[in-house]
């Protein structure tokens, strides 16, 4: 798109004198003859905010000491600040025979973790083993007689008192008496069978089955956590060995910064080098508090480097600043817009931005470069405009002198949109090919005016005077 730039169609610039059909009087030959006239056309008008700043470089990476252990040693740096290294080059090494040996430590820390495994898996086999047998003692000491042979037996023994007393009842002295020995077998054959059920023993072994429960229970804990002890331990081996004694460019750039030199001891995490993209621009603006709420984030933005004059490169909003910076009571706010594309570049050309299609021979952007930033904020394609100067208010009314065919000149109240430095939309009051006259001490271009002007946005038709 054709954007920040105002394309006005060849304005038709009255240097001299226009002449008056016989309708005209001397007075408006005289005014018109000191004034310009300019033809009134369509054309385009983009309103931008400028802004000065500095390139910075937007895409910048630390390349830091990766370690598994707490701390190394340098052994070698491959480049210095400002050298040119592709994507993957070996920019520093670690001592390797530092990283070996702790590569090894974590290796014997798996084997021993390894072997602890295996003991705490033979302690709960035996675990196992010892509960069975106490299970198995305690099922025989509850085996020597059973309670259901029990309560056979004290069957008989009521069978028998229940025989007893119904002898006694026939009161048969004979039968009384072979009762009465019946009765005494059965209560001895009872009292035999319960004093041989040992109830301590019982409960000693009831005792040892819930302690070799517990024992069994614990090996089991035991285990779990020797196997959470290997799998850590195999983990952290695996990270290390991920990891390499050597550092790598992760894209093709430059060096920036150099902070490490070999036999330096490093911790984990310290930035050795910092990479750069050297096709990646930046640059950081401020805009007051009138304009900022026309700036809208991924907004276009064309930033003009100083040194190159003519030169404008497509760039977009990239960040704006929740919170403002007040110095000496004037408030503004952070902007940044980042270069789009190095290849897009424009060219000034008749005071309108038109691409080129090859970049000049030694063309190169530094962080640092002093740069002026323009966003654009409004615009307005194939509208009606006319110079700032040709307009003049009263009354809260905006006028216009134009010139009529005939000669004669008439003031005309006209509606107005944006206007930039230089030139106004009109919404109503003129219509196309319709002249105006520019008053004596002002100038026109002759050709498309520039665009993005250095004048803010004045909305409602407001023009700078």
């Amino acid at each position: 798109m054709g954007i920040l730039k105002i394309i006005l169609i060849t304005f038709i610039i009255g240097a001299l004198p226009v002449p008056l059909l016989s309708c005209g009087s001397a007075s408006d030959e005289a005014e018109l003859s000191e004034n310009q006239v300019v033809t009134v056309q369509r054309g385009n008008l983009v309103i931008d905010i400028t802004a000065v700043g500095n390139l910075a470089l937007s895409h910048t990476e630390d390349l830091a000491i990766d370690l598994f252990y707490a701390e190394g040693t340098i052994e070698e740096v491959l480049v210095e600040e400002g050298d040119t290294v592709e994507e993957g080059q070996v920019v520093v090494k670690l001592d390797t025979e530092e990283w070996e040996d702790e590569l090894s430590t974590l290796e014997d820390t798996v084997t021993a973790a390894e072997r602890n495994l295996t003991t705490k898996g033979r302690e709960l086999i035996q675990a196992e083993i010892n509960l069975k047998n106490s299970e198995i003692a305690l099922d025989e000491a509850e085996g020597i007689y059973t309670w259901p042979e029990i309560k056979v037996a004290q069957s008989d023994v009521d069978a028998a008192e229940a025989f007893l007393q119904y002898i006694i009842d026939m009161d048969l002295d004979r039968v009384l008496a072979y009762a009465q020995s019946r009765l005494t077998a059965a209560e001895n054959k009872l009292n035999a069978m319960i004093n041989q059920y040992d109830t301590e023993q019982v409960a000693v072994k009831k005792l040892e089955v819930e302690v070799n429960q517990i024992k069994l229970e614990e090996a089991q804990i035991a285990i779990d956590d020797a196997q959470k002890e290997l799998e850590d331990a195999q983990e952290e081996l695996n990270e290390a060995k991920s990891k390499s004694p050597i550092i790598t460019a992760s894209f093709a750039g430059f060096i920036t910064k150099v902070n490490v030199e070999g036999g330096d001891e490093v911790l984990t995490g310290t930035v050795a080098v910092q990479l750069a993209d050297p096709n990646k621009f930046e640059a950081d603006i401020m805009v007051s508090e009138m304009d900022i709420l026309q700036v809208k984030l991924e907004g276009e933005a064309w930033v003009q480097v100083d040194a190159m004059p003519g030169l404008s490169l497509p760039a977009k909003v990239t960040h704006i600043s929740p919170t403002a910076t007040i110095q000496s009571g004037v408030v503004n706010y952070e902007v940044k817009v980042e270069i789009q594309s190095l290849e897009s570049v424009m060219q000034e050309r008749q005071g309108a931005r038109q691409k080129i299609s090859s970049i000049p021979e030694g063309f190169q952007l530094r962080e640092g470069l002093t740069v002026t930033v323009s966003i654009a904020v409004a615009e307005k394609n194939n509208v009606l405009l006319v110079p700032n100067s040709a307009i003049a208010t009263q009354g809260g009314q905006t006028y216009v002198q134009v010139v009529s065919p005939s000669g004669v000149t008439e003031q005309r109240a006209i509606q107005t949109g944006i206007s930039n430095w230089q030139h106004t939309e009109v919404t109503s009051g003129l219509t196309e090919d319709e002249q105006v006259v520019v008053p004596q001490g002002t100038t026109t271009t002759p050709t498309t005016p520039q665009p993005g002007g250095r004048m803010p946005f004045l909305p409602g038709g407001g023009k700078p005077h």
